[in-house]
């Protein structure tokens, strides 16, 4: 397993709550429901990034 790097988080206490409630239906820890929840975010980020902009993508590209 690739190493992690730990931080601190600071989150309002109801979002804990939520959080907790959506990762015990998914059968996941709260930080494995963050972590999951980022990947999510990240990657559609990517897939946006790369629609709006396909030349970005490409290392050695110029966009005209």
């Amino acid at each position: 397993m690739a190493s992690r790097k730990p931080f601190l988080l600071r989150i309002d206490p109801e979002l804990w709550a939520d959080l907790g409630a959506w990762a015990k239906d998914e059968l996941r820890s709260v930080n494995g429901q963050i972590e999951y929840l980022l990947k999510q975010a990240v990657q559609k980020r990517k897939g946006l990034r790369r629609q709006t902009n396909p030349q970005a993508e490409r290392p050695g590209s110029t966009a005209d």
